[in-house]
């Protein structure tokens, strides 16, 4: 039986139940919006005792579907003022699954400044421990204390200084499958700044010993399901090669040569440095120095897009470097050094801060000439303050719309106080309809195009965006949307794999439209929650500088009038 834990964090109890029959048919990211709207209001403080953080597992945890552990966090945002998720890899969503607990809920604050640890034990039962001596750690330090206690195959979910701190940027940090390190990120809208309010410094799963069982409509039907969604994995080029080769920085060809790429706080221009920060640059760097590509981030996953990045002298300096840290601390600060990038992510990972908003941030710095675009040592140097906690550096904690404000930067990309991802809404024209209408605020997971031919024409993008965002929507209820990627490119069919999955997981008809249509359930109570928050139409628009400045690359606009974003979503 799946179960739910809630902690009161006001008086320390700690409570598990069964979980309710309405919550089982959703998971992940639908599943943080369902309890969010149910349970919190709208219009509260995000770091008071009102906001509630939802830990969630997807509806295929457990079951061995191909990237089904994932782990997704929720709360109301300190940087949006939204609805917020954001989701991650790593081994916690498989080891809490094997104690058959989907849904973890902390709610009210503690009475005083105190830092606690929830640790799901061996035997399955929670328990909530004051932990004061590990207040202030960085993520690194803080697993390694931990495992010296419960031993080196735990699963942690952890907050650093700046989640403790209140930065509005701040992430929860997840240990990775392949090294253990906590290097995977939960990290979109400042959602450990919610975990840090709540005073809890950590969550630790214990391995179990004894895995709990999965109950299913019909076993054999779901596993011929899964083994066929499985063989349409390993017959896609990008699922069974690219991504294995060369992770998420595959994607820096494609945008690089389309003007999706970010250069110099999105000014349009085309990048000069891709040789130096591209995918195979990065390829090499590893393999020269005794790296890994190939790894799994998350138990099981046949993909296996993550890596090992060492320093020149074969030291373990990070993993999990992905694309959307190179593009925007690389690209979009013009820093043509892989190894400096690397640096800035360790630091990063370990603060607990979010490397999308603070490439944007950065960028901004530099268009004030606070510091040269180019200038890695000085990039360096404004992480520093972050964590030395000066008075620039707290500012700069709260993000890159609070940054851009107090400099009096004019162009600041960012939609519903959140930082655009890695790609030239310009460009990439569906990509950009998503950033501005999504209920998420700018944000990668809510749906790129940018591999789409003809992006940067405005023809089709609409619609395009809408279909898009409902299949991101409805795949972040089971599983990472890399493993969804057939479903829109060389396997459209396969929708019926996971459709059969369904039906043998939980009974009952499904076909494709009950898939997709938990994509729209998802949408629906997250502009609900926005709607009722304060949200308008007129909150889901792009910066003015993408309409009036065009791409010096490709001569595009983003322009798209007002009557055709109200499109997108009109539900």
């Amino acid at each position: 039986m799946e179960k739910i834990v809630r902690i009161t964090m006001n008086n320390g109890t700690v409570a598990m139940d069964g979980l309710p029959d309405i919550y089982k048919t959703l998971g992940n990211r639908g599943l943080v919006a369902k309890v969010l709207t149910e349970e919190v209001d709208p219009t509260c403080d995000p770091l008071g005792e009102g906001n509630k953080l939802i830990f969630a597992l997807g509806m295929l945890a457990g079951t061995g579907f191909p990237t089904g552990n994932r782990l997704s966090v929720g709360a109301k945002s300190p940087l949006t003022g939204g609805i917020k998720e954001a989701n991650s890899g790593g081994n916690f969503g498989a080891l809490l699954a094997r104690h058959a607990i989907k849904l973890i809920v902390v709610e009210n604050k503690p009475g005083d400044d105190s830092s606690y640890v929830l640790v799901i034990q061996a035997n399955g039962l929670p328990k909530l421990v004051k932990a004061d001596a590990y207040a202030g750690l960085g993520s690194y330090a803080l697993v390694e204390k931990l495992k010296a206690i419960h031993g080196d195959k735990i699963a942690v979910a952890c907050i650093g200084p700046a989640g403790e701190r209140g930065y509005a940027n701040s992430t929860i940090q997840v240990t990775d499958n392949a090294t253990g390190h906590p290097s995977r990120a939960l990290a979109r809208g400042g959602i450990g700044s919610v975990m840090g309010s709540k005073g809890l410094k950590a969550i630790v799963v214990e391995p179990t010993k004894t895995r709990a069982e999965i109950d299913y409509a019909d076993k054999e039907k779901f596993s011929q399901a899964m083994k066929a969604y499985m063989e349409v994995l390993s017959r896609n080029g990008v699922t069974s090669r690219a991504m294995t080769l060369f992770g998420t920085m595959v994607g820096m060809a494609v945008t690089g040569k389309t003007g999706a790429l970010p250069v110099r706080n999105f000014s349009g221009e085309r990048s000069t440095i891709l040789n130096d920060i591209g995918a195979h640059k990065f390829h090499q760097n590893i393999y020269q120095r005794g790296g890994k590509t190939g790894q799994a981030c998350q138990p099981g996953c046949p993909i296996k897009c993550s890596n090992i990045y060492n320093d020149k002298d074969g030291n373990y300096l990070t993993s999990g470097f992905e694309y959307e840290t190179v593009a925007l601390i690389g690209a979009n600060c013009d820093i043509a050094d892989l190894d400096q990038l690397a640096r800035i992510e360790r630091m990063s990972d370990d603060f607990g801060i979010d490397t999308i908003e603070l490439g944007a941030t950065i960028g901004v710095c530099m268009e004030a000439g606070k510091l040269a675009f180019g200038d890695g040592q000085g990039a360096q140097a404004l992480v520093q303050e972050m964590i030395d906690g000066t008075e620039f550096g707290r500012i700069m904690g709260q993000g890159t719309l609070a940054t851009g404000k107090f400099l009096g930067v004019k162009r600041i990309p960012t939609v519903k106080g959140q930082a655009l991802p890695g790609y030239d809404p310009r460009n990439s024209k569906g990509t950009g309809v998503g950033f501005a209408t999504s209920p998420m605020g700018a944000d990668h997971t809510v749906g790129t195009t940018s591999g789409a031919a003809g992006d940067s024409n405005k023809i089709g993008r609409v619609q395009m965006s809408q279909k898009v965002q409902i299949a991101y929507a409805a795949v972040d209820n089971f599983m990472c949307h890399f493993a969804s990627f057939p479903l829109t490119s060389t396997h459209k069919y396969a929708v019926g794999h996971i459709a059969a999955a369904m039906a043998a997981k939980f009974g009952g008809e499904w076909d494709e439209q009950k898939v997709f249509g938990i994509g729209i359930e998802t949408l629906m109570l997250e502009k609900k929650f926005n709607r009722a928050a304060g949200f308008t139409a007129k909150d889901d628009r792009l910066p003015q500088f993408f309409y009036d400045e065009a791409s010096p690359m490709t001569g595009a606009t983003f322009d798209f009038t007002d009557e055709e974003l109200a499109q997108v979503l009109p539900f």
